[in-house]
């Protein structure tokens, strides 16, 4: 794999490719045949290919492959273990609005993988899936208050209306 500062390079170059238009059917080409390798259906399961054809389409700006490869590396499926890229992928899909990548990321957060454990932002994470109809979010979310003090609710419910108001 290329380092960090390489592969974000690569992710800015790539999604101005997709936003010209013409990489739209390579990165869903791309997604499509991870998702063979990864399943196995009609072939035989390979999750290194997986994970290869996930990243080139999820540096392509595809969140669904941005959410399935942080996945992949979150569970070393395919590629190595390694949560901080898998926060990584889940922070670029999440900025596109994806609502399973906010569940993911409120995950990582609350159980300090690949980021440093906080409530806060797991909340806020968990908050804006259950906004997007992610209903695991919505369970987290409620699961987790109980464990917060009211005034890292209210911390959270801000940062939820920050981000809502425009991004990170």
């Amino acid at each position: 794999m290329i380092s960090r500062p390489i592969r974000y390079q690569k992710v800015q170059k790539s999604w101005s490719v997709v936003q010209s238009g013409w990489g739209t059917v390579h990165r869903i080409a791309q997604y499509n045949l991870a998702r063979l390798y990864y399943s196995g259906q009609g072939g035989r399961q390979d999750y290194t290919q997986g994970c290869l054809w996930y990243e080139k389409a999820a540096l392509q700006g595809s969140a669904d492959a941005q959410v399935n490869l942080g996945t992949l590396y979150s569970n070393g499926l395919g590629c190595r273990k390694d949560d901080k890229e898998a926060v990584f992928w889940f922070l670029l899909a999440a900025k596109q609005g994806h609502g399973l990548a906010f569940v993911k990321l409120g995950s990582m957060y609350e159980d300090g993988r690949g980021a440093t454990q906080d409530y806060v932002q797991a909340y806020k994470w968990y908050n804006l899936g259950a906004r997007q109809n992610e209903k695991t979010g919505e369970q987290l979310r409620d699961e987790l208050v109980k464990r917060m003090t009211p005034a890292q609710v209210a911390e959270a419910q801000q940062l939820t209306k920050e981000w809502l108001a425009g991004g990170p």
